[in-house]
């Protein structure tokens, strides 16, 4: 197994609500610990990318991305997969993910992990669920797991 970790963003880093005004969309709900679990990985030598189907919040998403100094690519639920075959081999990443299009990936991937509230699709084939939620630490809680998991690589 290679160390590249590629996770959603939505509903893992972030409670996946998103806030609406007569405007639109203008918010999405982040916690701080999850920028731990970057730095934690990042320091162990991990890849670690980010995904987001999020169209019109995908600004939002990347203020926050780049302030944790991640890559953030646009790829939309049906296309991840195939976006994901096409630049590693499947078994090879660490995959975390929370909803109905993740679940697939989840169980095809070398290790799949899902927050404690995810879809039920995701949680069932995940190898792992977080003891914390989205947006308030399962990110980081996916970083220790992996973290002990595959310190011999």
């Amino acid at each position: 197994m290679k160390k590249v970790v590629i996770s959603d963003v939505d509903g893992v880093l972030n409670t996946g609500q998103f806030l609406y005004n007569e405007s639109g969309k203008c918010f999405k709900v982040f916690g701080p610990h999850d920028a731990d679990g970057v730095k934690l990985l990042k320091e162990a030598g991990w890849t670690v990318r980010f995904i987001s189907a999020d169209k019109r919040g995908f600004e939002i998403t990347k203020k926050r991305i780049d302030d944790m100094n991640c890559e953030l690519t646009l790829v939309s639920e049906k296309e991840r997969l195939d976006w994901i075959e096409s630049r590693y081999p499947i078994k090879d990443i660490v995959y975390v993910g929370d909803g109905y299009y993740d679940a697939k990936i989840l169980k095809k991937a070398g290790c799949g992990i899902s927050p404690k509230n995810a879809r039920i699709e995701a949680r069932t084939v995940a190898d792992f669920i977080t003891d914390s939620k989205s947006g308030e630490g399962a990110f980081l809680d996916a970083a220790i797991i992996i973290l002990k998991y595959y310190k011999d690589i």
